[in-house]
């Protein structure tokens, strides 16, 4: 009879949480394996949809995932807690104590056991060293982030409204985050207007900074060309070939010695993976931090190491670049190991991960939507944009949502997303 093989995955989000269930659904529910899932986090948002929540123009409560509740469904267990230490001698790695928001411990440093251990851990926003960003800049890599983000520009905007004063908005990165949340947050000021304040809009004063030549440099240029057009029809301040050198309480200080005032400050520029993966015990990893894999996604030094996502570069071998950091490759890549990994437990081989690319899609909230469709499909490498690509992206979430929960649970919480919008505010009011 086979052991039953302990396997701890680190991360919950797009990778992380995907494996965790299928493998539960697979191996845990018959008892062939014991299925952990760690993460700091109590619940699991999908992380392309951050910026609605820092904008407040989406329920965090219908969005968000228990953890605990979800494993209990798919025969996984949760554990909270950081990774931040390694032992691969003897398999273990090592939890971060917990604390309360005041310092107190209120669960020591753990350890935890495996037989296989895949990182998820994804990636965030890359300081790349700039003086001030840590101290003056908001971030949105994670949900306790974007909703720190939301309390602070409620906080603003009521300023403005009380004083009638104007709301500056400065955002750093001009990729999909910093776009699609300067989108977001012209829409929620049109909203907020039907609630009493009909100007609010129009003291909104956003800019969005991008050091390339180009907003949406890892998109399409067609992508990148109507997008922009989209940003400033609605009002939007886009300066490229822009390089932002400090933060300060003011605002962000240009190269050349220029200053763009701001009440709200958020970098969203660059991508690194966590810096204790550069500790770990002999891992490799490059310049971002992100652990170098196989093309079979396994660590260069140890085979029962896997890592995925954000936090992986792998380079195809027909590729001179590594795969990109997006939510496609992430959940391309958990399949693919839940669909082997069984199959590598009892003695087989790994199939090498081929990632198809299907495409690349960007939401400007309401207004606007763009984007290509990749290599694979009826209609390859076209150009898409409107409402179309609006049902498209939305599409994305949704199929996520369905591998998480099935097709009729799923379909159960549209219908309720769909009912509580008839009834709830259109946007976060408290």
């Amino acid at each position: 009879m086979n052991p039953i093989r302990k396997i701890l995955i680190v991360g919950g989000g797009v990778a992380g949480l995907n494996l965790a269930t299928k493998l539960g659904d697979q191996l845990g529910r018959i008892g062939k394996a014991e299925i952990t899932l760690a993460d700091r986090s109590p619940t699991h948002i999908w992380k392309p949809m951050l910026h609605t929540i820092a904008a407040g123009t989406w329920d965090v409560q219908q969005q968000q995932v228990s953890y605990i509740a979800h494993a209990s469904e798919h025969h996984f267990t949760y554990q909270p807690g950081e990774m931040c230490g390694l032992d691969r001698s003897v398999r273990e790695v090592t939890l971060a104590p917990l604390e309360m928001p005041d310092g107190e411990v209120i669960v020591g440093q753990r350890t935890l056991g495996y037989d296989v251990l895949i990182l998820a851990i994804g990636s965030r926003a890359n300081d790349f060293g700039v003086p001030g960003v840590t101290a003056h800049c908001h971030f949105i890599d994670s949900q306790a982030q974007a909703e720190a983000f939301n309390l602070t520009l409620r906080g603003r905007i009521l300023r403005s409204v009380v004083n009638d004063e104007i709301l500056r908005v400065a955002i750093v990165g001009g990729g999909a985050t910093g776009v699609e949340l300067s989108a977001e947050l012209s829409r929620l000021l049109e909203l907020a207007a039907s609630y009493g304040d009909a100007n609010i809009r129009d003291r909104l004063h956003l800019t969005l900074l991008e050091s390339g030549s180009r907003i949406l440099a890892a998109f399409p240029e067609e992508v990148s060309t109507h997008s922009a057009a989209q940003l400033r029809k609605i009002g939007v301040a886009l300066h490229a070939d822009t390089r932002v050198v400090g933060a300060e309480a003011e605002g962000f200080r240009l190269a050349d010695g220029s200053l763009v005032a701001a009440d709200l400050m958020v970098w969203a520029a660059g991508v690194k993976a966590a810096d204790f993966l550069t500790r770990l015990d002999g891992l490799e990893v490059n310049r971002s931090n992100q652990v170098l894999v196989k093309p079979t996604m396994q660590t260069l030094t140890d085979p029962h190491i896997f890592v995925l996502g954000d936090c992986a570069s792998l380079t195809p071998e027909e590729g001179a670049r590594p795969l990109p950091p997006t939510a496609q490759v992430a959940n391309q890549q958990a399949d693919h190991l839940a669909r082997h990994l069984e199959s590598w437990l009892e003695g087989g081989t790994l199939p090498d991960f081929v990632f198809k690319d299907l495409g690349s899609l960007v939401s400007l909230s309401q207004y606007n939507a763009f984007g290509t469709l990749g290599k694979f499909g009826f209609f390859k490498g076209g150009f898409i944009r409107g409402h179309f690509a609006q049902l498209s992206h939305t599409y994305l979430y949704r199929r996520h949502q369905i591998g998480l929960h099935g097709m009729v649970r799923a379909g159960a919480m549209w219908l309720a997303e769909r009912i509580n919008g008839l009834v709830r505010p259109r946007i976060r009011l408290s």
